[in-house]
């Protein structure tokens, strides 16, 4: 879209004159100023970039394809003269004062012309960037580009290029991602943050348009449906009917936000999972703005954002707290990262899928240890994965606990290019780029060796297939030692492994009537068999793996009992465009596999209810029932509250096990059914060979399908283009709204900042052991019909047939502040051994839900802590688990360790992260959780330090030393405002 001059300078000035932003460094007199700047007059930079602006004569997407949402209007911004006129003087001295300004180098087109101009890495002739990691190449070249020695400075960018020396020490540099990426859950509460500092900029007497995304920023509405309807073909209509019934509120405030706000697009409901459509579209690898070229890099609500690694676009999940502030052109402080190097060697052998693989390198690196590095793949064996092989790996980053998972731009990574639509032209672009600069591996030449922080290495031929579970992603069980494992499960104590069922009991049968048929379960029994999840339904190997398999049983004659829970929900319309293509949709359909939508469902909670029939049998005879998913979380209470086991599976094995219907089955001994010939049928019989699967994807997955696919869903669909929506500046908030609610971060605000806070005598909230996950503190799945959040809607005159999720009403402080610590299979040691979200309230002795304890305790002027073990806030990269606990006053937690994006979280929410000292914990010290608790940290932000000890005292005469875990001078000064969002807001106010 090109706009009139006089717009386009506003917009341009308006943007800039809220912060200070970085230009590369030519004479305000050359032709590549001159091309640079009128860049700026086209659309505005975003701060985080000041080279960063999309050309007008071309669509903003680098797939030649003008992608909008309908409703995504950019408002165009009015400033005064004098303004501009600053503006414009502004970029005319930066721009004699770029530190790099020597090395912006020419990008010459094979056939004549150029493609651009980019920041050259080999024209720094420093040898030390030859043996860097790719990984780190990317973060150098940010750092060079947007070098201002003000916000990255040169000595940021000595640090990158010494990494093999600075990276030990846990150095600080700061990062400027080129675009952010949302999903509806964490959306919403970002676009209710940015609406709500609007509020606050004119409550402070500053321009409320100053909060606006300065960088591209899309947010996939792929969280909210929800499998109601299975087993129908229509199932898609059905269930995205309820979807908008249910949701109408959420979906038209982010309609307003899309056009409220500047540089934020919105992908209707109904087009696919956040991650997928950012692999196969949103994408771009290479940036090309008006002829600055530089690498595309993203940082999203959703920490499965990894798995854009796997295109060798580097990207990974932050907290909804820390995405917010980098839309508003805050670069991010992180810990410059080791690289653990990971060699993959051969080629995986005959029926083992990528699930496998990435199940059995999730194992490898949990223990190998990889919290807060990157992972980067390399080797022979990279020839032999393919890119969906490849996302797939990139996608469980967060389950084997690394920042990224990266895979360099390679020939596999343009052929996808090519596969999902993107033009020949850019993809010699891309490769032109990222060659020129260093940045693209080719294995038909010589390696140069590469430094890494250590090393590992996995034979690709060794990998068997496997499951993960019944309750973590990496308790990897290899499928030929299921059965046994199973069964100890049984027998052993509760825990990770063990549901303590005793031997009487082992072989207990339900039955039960199943619309009038006869039917039974037993413990292991399948009750919901669901092919979801952006971490398989990407790759179509699996896919049409698992499709081949429906269609080898239904020839057989076998068929899935019909009170599983079947399900299928493609990350894109792609994928079922392939299983039409290749005519196996309907073997799918007849074992149940209908498509119910397109978004996460079962993977992160939202696979509906089960019959009443089966959820009777199971609750009524204390059934160990299992459901097995093709996703990438399988925590106890995500799944399903029925379900106590839960299996992470290949699609393959997703529909393997449904036809079994149970998970105590050894495959290779037992058969899975018997045929229509009266014949046992196992495993072997029906699993298609590598040539069978290699054969229908060549066949039936075609370019046109991606590029007709994401051309479609740039027109939205009826329903949501039928929402009506404001078009104001300033949201007009409803008070009796129990979706949009107004929070309360902001009111009574003041310019200065609060300053630091110890914490005196404050009483125990709850006290965990290891692996308290975001589900735990805040989950997402449904609202129980006793709980706190239940008494608030019911009050609100919302009837329990409408209580939605937790997830679809985070932008709603009341129910999330009543829903955190809700879940069902919280354990909180204050109540000795008792499951549930409740606590103790000390002074008292009573047993409360922990909202209503926390809201005794706020009353009563009371701080509160967390006790906690290892690994605590890991899963989600979820925003709420820190916000949730602010609301109920919490002022620290004291943990054995952080999972990295819950630790920042917690900062970014003014909470503080403590941890015990090496080998001492809760327990060890003798802490019962019914002392009162005081943490001596200095009044006065200076004399903190990043990472510092501090004494912890009780009331008890017990006394400890922890370290704090603000691990930055920045996130210092987030603390020091309250928050990271306060910072912002009086950092813009006062520019």
């Amino acid at each position: 879209m090109n706009m009139p001059a006089s717009s386009s300078r506003a917009l341009i000035a308006s943007r800039f004159a809220s912060t200070l932003s970085v230009a590369p460094s030519f004479s305000k007199d050359s032709p590549a100023f001159s091309v640079w700047f009128r860049s700026l007059k086209c659309r505005s930079l975003s701060f985080s970039s000041a080279l960063r602006s999309i050309r007008c004569s071309v669509p903003r997407w680098s797939h030649g394809v003008d992608w909008r949402s309908p409703v995504s209007l950019r408002a165009e911004a009015r400033i005064a003269g004098p303004v501009i006129e600053k503006f414009e003087r502004r970029m005319a001295t930066i721009a004699s004062e770029h530190a790099f300004k020597d090395i912006l180098t020419s990008l010459p087109k094979p056939g004549g012309g150029e493609f651009g101009k980019f920041f050259s890495l080999p024209a720094l002739n420093d040898p030390r960037i030859d043996q860097l990691p790719y990984s780190i190449r990317i973060l150098l070249e940010s750092a060079i580009r947007n070098c201002d020695n003000f916000q990255v400075t040169k000595d940021d960018v000595e640090k990158i290029i010494d990494w093999e020396k600075t990276s030990p020490k846990l150095v600080e540099i700061p990062f400027k991602p080129a675009r952010v990426l949302l999903q509806d859950f964490t959306g919403v509460p970002a676009v209710v943050d940015l609406a709500s500092m609007r509020d606050a900029m004119k409550n402070l007497g500053s321009g409320p348009k100053r909060i606006n995304p300065l960088v591209p920023v899309d947010l996939v509405i792929d969280h909210s449906v929800q499998v109601d309807v299975a087993r129908s073909e229509n199932a898609v209509q059905a269930n995205m009917e309820l979807e908008y019934q249910r949701n109408k509120e959420r979906f038209a405030f982010l309609k307003w936000g899309s056009s409220a706000f500047h540089n934020m697009l919105v992908v209707p409901p109904g087009s696919g999972i956040v991650h997928q459509v950012n692999l196969e579209y949103l994408g771009r690898v290479v940036f090309n703005t008006d002829g600055i070229l530089y690498p595309d890099s993203v940082v999203g609500t959703d920490s499965h954002t990894t798995m854009i690694d796997g295109l060798g676009v580097a990207g990974w999940g932050v907290g909804g707290i820390e995405a917010e502030a980098a839309m508003l052109g805050q670069p991010m402080s992180m810990v410059l990262p080791g690289v653990v190097g990971f060699k993959l060697s051969g080629k995986l052998r005959n029926g083992v899928t990528a699930t496998d693989l990435v199940l059995t390198v999730t194992q490898m690196l949990r223990k190998h240890g990889v919290v807060g590095k990157f992972v980067e793949f390399y080797g022979d064996g990279m020839a032999e994965l393919s890119l969906a092989d490849r996302a797939t790996i990139a996608n469980m980053s967060p389950e084997y606990g690394a920042t990224m998972g990266f895979f360099p731009v390679d020939h596999v990574t343009l052929q996808y290019l090519k596969l999902t639509g993107r033009s020949d032209e850019t993809v010699a672009m891309i490769e032109s780029y990222l060659r020129a600069n260093k940045m693209f591996v080719d294995y038909n030449e010589p390696q140069q060796e590469r430094v890494y922080t250590s090393y590992l290495r996995l034979e690709l031929a060794d990998v068997e297939p496997c499951v993960s579970g019944p309750k973590r992603p990496h308790d990897r069980v290899p499928l030929k030692d299921m059965k046994v494992d199973w069964h100890a499960c049984l027998n052993n104590s509760v825990g990770f492994k063990g549901f303590a069922v005793s031997k009487e009991e082992q072989d207990k049968v339900a039955k039960f009537t199943f619309h009038g048929q006869p039917a039974e379960l037993k413990h292991g029994s399948v009750v919901i068999a669901a092919i979801t999840s952006c971490t398989n339904t990407s790759n179509p190997s699996v896919m049409l793996g698992a499709a081949l398999i429906a269609k080898k049983a239904c020839e057989l004659g076998l068929e899935v009992k019909p009170w599983i829970k079947t399900s299928l929900a493609p990350g894109s319309g792609a994928v079922t465009k392939y299983l039409l293509q290749s005519g196996l949709q309907k073997y799918l359909n007849q074992q149940g596999f209908h498509i119910v939508g397109y978004g996460c469902t079962t993977c992160i909670g939202n696979s509906g209810e089960l019959d009443e029939s089966v959820a009777s049998a199971i609750s009524e005879n204390d059934i160990i029932a299992a459901a097995v998913l093709s996703g990438n979380r399988n925590f106890e209470g995500r799944v399903h509250p029925l379900t106590r086991a839960n299996y992470l599976a290949s699609p393959p094995l997703v529909v393997a096990y449904a036809l079994a219907g149970t998970v105590d089955i050894d495959f290779e001994k037992e058969p899975i059914g018997t045929g229509k010939d009266g014949k046992s049928v196992y495993l072997r019989d029906i699993w298609p060979s590598n040539e069978e699967i290699v054969e229908v994807v060549q066949s039936n997955v075609l370019p046109d399908m991606f590029k007709s696919t994401y051309e479609a869903i740039t027109k939205g669909n009826p329903m949501w283009n039928q929402l009506s929506v404001p078009t104001s500046t300033l949201y007009n908030w409803d008070p009796n709204s129990t979706y949009i609610h107004e929070p309360p971060y902001f009111k009574n605000m003041t310019l200065e900042p609060v300053g630091p806070h110890g914490v005196k005598d404050a009483y125990c909230l709850l006290k965990f052991g290891d692996s308290i996950t975001t589900d735990h503190i805040s989950p997402a799945g449904s609202i129980h019909k006793d709980s706190p959040a239940a008494k608030y809607l019911l009050n609100h005159g919302v009837q329990p047939k409408d209580f939605n999720s937790y997830g679809s009403r985070r932008g709603n402080d009341e129910v999330m502040a009543r829903g955190t610590f809700a879940n069902i299979r919280l354990v909180n040691k204050l109540l000795n051994g008792e499951v549930g979200p409740k606590t103790i309230h000390i002074p008292t002795g009573e047993k409360l839900y922990v909202f209503d304890a926390a809201m005794r305790y706020k009353d009563a002027g009371q701080d509160t802590i967390v006790l906690a073990g290892a690994e605590y806030g890991s899963g989600s990269s979820r925003d709420w688990a820190a916000k949730g606990p602010m609301l109920l006053g919490v002022k620290a937690v004291i943990a054995k360790s952080f999972e990295r994006i819950h630790r920042s979280n917690l900062v970014g929410m003014g909470i503080i992260p403590l941890c015990f000292k090496p080998g001492e914990d809760a327990d060890t010290l003798g802490l019962m959780g019914h002392e009162r608790y005081t943490i001596d940290l200095p009044s006065k932000i200076s004399e903190i330090r990043p990472g510092q000890d501090v004494t912890i005292t009780t009331d008890t005469g017990k006394s400890f030393t922890c370290i704090v875990r603000f691990d930055t001078e920045v996130e210092l000064a987030y603390f020091n405002h309250g928050g990271i969002l306060p910072y912002v807001i009086r950092s813009l106010s006062k520019q």
